[in-house]
């Protein structure tokens, strides 16, 4: 059975942690002297009070999971951490539905990036930086931050990377979980810092410079402005694209490149190089069609064209230019990108790029299996054959992919939605990417238009698209709960 104690045990000691994270958005309201104070006092303490009713639950438990408490584990935090995360959005006033509040906190945390708030200029620094905040601890999942920074309170630490990692393949750096996820953090650190260096000696002042870099490296698309339309000149749009870019790559081959110096890991990586080329083939052909077709010149038609692709394959929802008014064609191509996702390992959503190439070598051998038979055609990544196992759970994972997205977009039409912002949206949602396509929800609108029905259905696809499906929907199986 489900031992219910060592999860509130975790639950308890995550939720220290998220009311530390709140605790830095009070200094920073200090720092403005606003009137937030108070508020965020509040949502600090009522964090801590969680805090210590859970680990008092769990204060007898030994630091052991089973396979399925880590399951449990993993989607219960990023439920709650959520029903907290909330708190300050609801005693500021900013947002007044729950509906509302609970789903610009899943947005922010699983990386979503998709906004009710009309007019965030309008929030504090501090619930700016809240919001920013959340995105970044979102970025490489919540327990996985867990296992780096408290590697003995998750004794199963290995069940619950399995449970929240992204991709269908796992790779270590150390033959220590804890070791190996102290190095990503590493790098998703330094990528953050430079980031924002970066950003600020371009021009950017010290608080939008922090902002956009947390936000940019989790992949996640909150801005500190109105809409996601980026407002920086083209030398900071250009550094954006470096770090979304670089946020989508694998961190295992970010950290052989930067800390062994191992270039030729990346370069041979398969993976990799389909996401390059994914980008370099669908910026050119965005390219051509906006010079051809809406008079860009060559300058700004390569700037607005990488930009979006790589914002959109990164699934991070920025934005420098309203692509909803550029022609359809380039639609269909960023809502390609939006499926396919950058590499797994990063921080980004989507099915991911090797997902995607895993299922074109399986075309592949099934057209060769037509001519010859009898032919023995395995799938082959990084030079080692892919189990069978893994690529049956590969399809499985289509197919659900696949049915999530169209039975979503099937409840948007029937609730009045145009079938293109239907699918636009279940596509956004799921992947995690926060920007539809149209003109009714695109990048310079918010999602405040849902009804609180498709705003719940829309914070659980989210969460649903964040966990990769089947860890969250293996729960909703009658199997799941029994005995044995």
């Amino acid at each position: 059975m489900i031992n219910w104690k060592i999860i509130a045990k975790i639950l308890g000691s995550l939720l220290f942690m998220e009311a530390s994270f709140m605790a830095l958005c009070l200094v920073m309201t200090i720092i403005y002297g606003e009137a937030d104070i108070p508020m965020f006092i509040t949502s600090t303490a009522l964090t801590m009070t969680g805090a210590f009713l859970f680990r008092f639950w769990g204060h007898e438990a030994e630091n052991s999971l089973s396979r399925r408490d880590a399951y449990v584990v993993v989607a219960l935090v990023w439920v709650v951490f959520s029903v907290f995360g909330m708190v300050p959005f609801l005693l500021s006033g900013s947002v007044t539905n729950l509906a509302d509040a609970y789903f610009e906190t899943m947005s922010g945390f699983t990386t979503t990036g998709a906004t009710v708030i009309d007019d965030v200029e309008s929030l504090s620094h501090g619930l700016l930086f809240w919001r920013s905040l959340m995105q970044w601890i979102g970025g490489l999942g919540i327990v996985f931050f867990t296992v780096a920074v408290l590697p003995s309170l998750v004794g199963g630490s290995v069940k619950v990377f399995s449970a929240e990692a992204t991709g269908p393949m796992r790779s270590k750096l150390h033959p220590r979980l804890s070791t190996s996820s102290k190095w990503i953090w590493s790098i998703y650190l330094l990528l953050t810092i430079a980031c924002g260096v970066s950003f600020w000696l371009c021009g950017m002042d010290w608080f939008d410079a922090t902002n956009y870099s947390m936000t940019t490296t989790a992949t996640g698309g909150f801005s500190t402005h109105n809409g996601s339309i980026f407002l920086a000149s083209p030398t900071i749009e250009y550094l954006a694209i470096l770090f979304q870019f670089l946020a989508g790559i694998n961190f295992t081959l970010l950290y052989l490149f930067f800390f062994k110096m191992r270039a030729g890991a990346i370069l041979r990586n398969t993976e990799f190089k389909l996401y390059v080329i994914t980008i370099i083939g669908a910026t050119l052909w965005i390219m051509y069609l906006l010079m051809s077709r809406m008079d860009y010149d060559v300058e700004e038609a390569l700037r607005s064209s990488l930009f979006q692709v790589v914002s959109f394959i990164t699934t991070t929802g920025l934005s420098n230019t309203d692509a909803g008014a550029w022609p359809h064609l380039t639609w269909v191509i960023l809502g390609v990108l939006m499926f396919m996702g950058a590499c797994a390992g990063s921080t980004t959503g989507g099915f991911k790029s090797v997902r995607v190439l895993m299922l074109l070598r399986v075309l592949r051998n099934e057209f060769h299996h037509i001519l010859h038979p009898n032919a023995v055609l395995p799938v082959r990544l990084a030079g080692q054959n892919v189990p069978q196992g893994r690529l049956v759970t590969l399809l499985a994972f289509f197919t659900l992919y696949i049915i999530m997205l169209l039975v979503t977009a099937v409840v948007m039409v029937l609730s009045g939605i145009d079938i293109t912002n239907a699918l636009t949206i279940s596509l956004s949602l799921i992947s995690n990417v926060g920007a539809g396509l149209d003109t009714n929800i695109g990048p310079v609108m918010s999602w405040a238009d849902l009804g609180d029905g498709l705003k719940w259905l829309c914070s659980f696809l989210m969460l649903v698209g964040r966990l990769e499906i089947m860890a969250v929907l293996v729960l909703f199986t009658p199997s799941f709960w029994k005995k044995n």
